[in-house]
């Protein structure tokens, strides 16, 4: 993912829309990156769809919740 110039970004719907907490996505080939979105130059987690697919269901599922 070298070149984003003609990635479309989209804010995650569960981002908070009062500026905090927010997360863009983009998909890429067989990929979904993922980016802060108050830091869009900063850096990027490239994952493959299937393990996202995972993450985003356990997120969901509230596995990670502290």
């Amino acid at each position: 993912m070298s070149d984003r110039s003609h990635v479309s970004w989209r804010k995650s719907s569960y981002s908070d829309q009062e500026g905090g907490n927010c997360v863009e996505v983009a998909e890429v080939a067989a990929s979904v990156a993922v980016r802060d979105s108050k830091d869009p130059d900063g850096p990027k987690l490239t994952i493959r769809r299937a393990a996202f697919e995972t993450l985003a269901r356990d997120i969901r599922a509230g596995r990670y919740d502290g």
